[in-house]
């Protein structure tokens, strides 16, 4: 069977290695957006290694409910983290000491692919940022993911999901006329946090491997969301400003793609949006 990317063995007596096999992957991220990030490398066949500090390690942990693993030796851990950290193999370090940043240094010189999630500079300031890996691997992918980039006025601002929908302008459209709603699904924790990285990722890589020279993917997670809302943008041009909430093409303007009180208490959605399917 296709796993989620459809990517099936070849019918033969052997099965055919996943695309991403043989690529190692130093994972520092907490929480939503970076594990989905480096869980899609994982399901690509990628080796995931994730690494967490000594102390409370990855929040996630804790978040939700909280059950024995059933392997012996492995503590409690939450639905939550086994659900975005499946996959992966795991070790902690203390990056704050020098024996742990000795290590990390080590792993970094053979792997293919770093990801974390910190505030800008912090890496740098425990002497494993970007200049420093990439001394001791120069083909090393490093991936950056933040809430506002790497610079600029914004960049050492605390914030979540909700936020950067919010100065994206994404949060705006989503809801009613009457008022927004906040969505259950994290679109820039997903979208800008997870996909995009995967992609700026793969895409070094590719590059990595023509000309034996990694890079540092900065991801925004705000300037990703900005960058696929196409609705509003092409009102905005269209019209000098975005179509009020509730009332473009694909967000409960047209009767034809809305969704509806049954008769039974639930909901339907329709959508009928090519002429053919409208006129019969």
């Amino acid at each position: 069977m296709p796993d989620f990317y459809g990517l099936s063995p070849q019918r033969s007596t052997s099965l055919r290695a996943k695309p991403l096999s043989g690529i190692r992957v130093l994972d520092l991220t907490r929480l939503l957006p970076g594990p989905v990030a480096t869980l899609h490398l994982a399901d690509m066949g990628a080796d995931v290694v994730k690494i967490e500090d000594t102390e409370a390690g990855d929040y996630a942990r804790v978040m939700g409910r909280v059950r024995e693993t059933g392997n012996p030796g492995a503590p409690p851990m939450s639905d939550f983290f086994r659900l975005v950290n499946r996959n992966k193999r795991a070790m902690r370090l203390d990056l704050k000491q020098p024996q742990g940043r000795e290590v990390f240094l080590r792993l970094a010189k053979d792997a293919d692919v770093v990801v974390e999630g910190f505030r800008p500079g912090v890496m740098a300031k425990l002497g494993v940022g970007y200049d420093a890996l990439a001394a001791v691997n120069p083909r090393l992918v490093y991936c950056s993911i933040t809430g506002y980039g790497q610079d600029g006025p914004y960049a050492d601002r605390a914030g979540h999901d909700i936020n950067y929908i919010g100065y994206a302008g994404v949060g705006d459209q989503i809801g009613t006329a009457d008022a927004p709603v906040v969505p259950n699904f994290q679109i820039a924790d997903l979208l800008g946090g997870a996909l995009t990285p995967v992609m700026g990722i793969l895409a070094a890589l590719i590059d990595a491997r023509s000309s034996g020279r990694g890079r540092h993917v900065d991801v925004a997670m705000t300037d990703a969301v900005l960058a696929h809302a196409i609705l509003p943008l092409l009102g905005f041009l269209e019209h000098g400003k975005t179509p009020a909430r509730g009332s473009g093409m694909l967000d409960g303007g047209l009767p034809c793609y809305n969704v509806y009180r049954t008769r039974d208490g639930l909901w339907m959605a329709v959508g009928a949006l090519e002429r053919p399917s409208r006129v019969r």
